[in-house]
């Protein structure tokens, strides 16, 4: 039995009374796609498990809830912790480099948070690396500010436990991230980046990056000529930014929008979008370059541009 399993449903509920749970439903439903989100790092992951809740919510006995909110978090919670377990199997075997699916936050820049923590793809990459537990004790603090106590019920710990899981968590992001450059500072670096690598300009590149610079391409194994390695180093990087110039930008249209709360460069062929390009910079340069070009993880990218960001 999961956890997810321990939440029980109810036949109980009448159809008369179904448009009252899909009004509060849908109150809450951009709080339950953050969550899940933030578990998750992947759009479509986060949508199954938001319809799995909307079943659930139908088919459980309403009238024994005196909080619809909080059980509706508390239930995607469980649900997204037993996803999170899962995901990390799958992302053994996954080829090449796997990075968060990115999300337009164009229109809704905290999905549904009255704080942006844990959306930008630094934290989600960092936050990776705690268990399930801690991921979801730290999402719903520091993204959501749920109380140390309701924390504790969701996710069935003590509040002392919960509390020393968000501490851990805090410091680990904190200690494993450079202090970000301002959002004005990270779209110029990113447009003099993209600038530098479509001419194929060796310097301006070297010159963009810190020296420890790493660059990851997400292609899930199905774009051909995507490097399957992270490549390292502001030198190393530079020359294989410009060895593939020529190929690569060929045709592209270079949009600007905001995907995870960040700036980003929507890169299309003939209309369609095929890859995003976000950097993560901090005083000494740009720090990470992330590629996403698999066409699975880009169907929730706008092809549109944000004015916002031109």
């Amino acid at each position: 039995m999961t956890v997810a399993d321990t939440v029980p449903a109810s036949e109980s509920g009448e159809p008369e009374d179904l448009e009252q749970a899909a009004a509060v439903f849908a109150g809450v439903r951009p709080r339950l796609f953050g969550i899940a989100y933030r578990m998750l790092s992947s759009v479509t992951e986060a949508e199954d498990l938001v319809q799995e809740v909307w079943l659930r919510w139908q088919r459980y006995d309403r009238s024994t809830v005196d909080n619809p909110p909080a059980f509706l978090a508390k239930t995607i919670t469980r649900l997204a912790i037993n996803a999170a377990q899962s995901a990390r199997s799958r992302r053994e075997t996954y080829i090449g480099p796997w990075l968060p699916e990115p999300v337009d936050t164009s229109a809704d820049p905290h999905l549904g948070a009255e704080r942006g923590e844990a959306l930008e793809f630094a934290v989600l990459l960092l936050l990776e690396r705690l268990s399930p537990t801690e991921r979801a004790a730290y999402v719903l603090r520091e993204a959501f500010e749920y109380p140390y106590r309701q924390i504790a019920d969701i996710i069935q710990l003590n509040e002392p436990a919960v509390r020393q899981l968000v501490s851990r968590a805090r410091k680990r992001v904190l200690v494993e991230r450079r202090t970000p450059v301002t959002r004005d500072e990270q779209r110029r670096l990113l447009k003099a980046f993209v600038a530098a690598a479509r001419a194929g300009d060796l310097t301006a590149l070297e010159e963009l990056f810190a020296a420890d610079v790493i660059s990851y391409t997400d292609s899930g194994g199905v774009v051909r000529g995507a490097t399957r390695f992270p490549v390292v180093g502001a030198s190393r990087l530079a020359k294989v930014v410009r060895a593939f110039s020529p190929r690569f930008w060929a045709g592209v249209e270079v949009a600007w929008g905001s995907t995870n709360g960040q700036p980003s460069a929507l890169l299309s062929r003939d209309g369609r979008v095929f890859g995003v390009i976000t950097v993560n910079a901090s005083e000494q340069g740009i720090d990470q370059v992330l590629w996403m070009v698999n066409p699975a993880k880009l169907t929730a990218v706008s092809t549109g541009s944000d004015p916002a960001q031109a």
